[in-house]
């Protein structure tokens, strides 16, 4: 795997979870998580915007596609246990 590819996948990965992670926070009510992970998305973002413009091959495309997928299932799947841990108390 070349590294453009690498960092798209991590940084996509990244980014798709945090937004998932940001819908689920906003929805919820966790104020402070929701402001955590926008920070996560504007960094994430960031990689992917400065990496993507240059040469890519199939599979960089493939690496930028299979990151969402991922980064979507996982925000799902840690959200619970997130919101029990940091989120808001009553």
């Amino acid at each position: 795997m070349t590294t453009s590819a690498l960092i798209l996948f991590v940084s996509t990965y990244m980014l798709v979870l945090a937004l998932g992670l940001q819908s689920l926070n906003v929805n919820g009510g966790h104020k402070v998580m929701a402001a955590l992970t926008s920070l996560a998305i504007g960094t994430a973002n960031l990689a992917v915007l400065k990496v993507m413009p240059g040469p890519t091959g199939w599979l960089e495309i493939a690496a930028y596609l299979t990151g969402g997928p991922l980064g979507i299932v996982t925000s799902m799947a840690i959200h619970p246990w997130m919101a029990r841990r940091f989120g808001r108390r009553a």
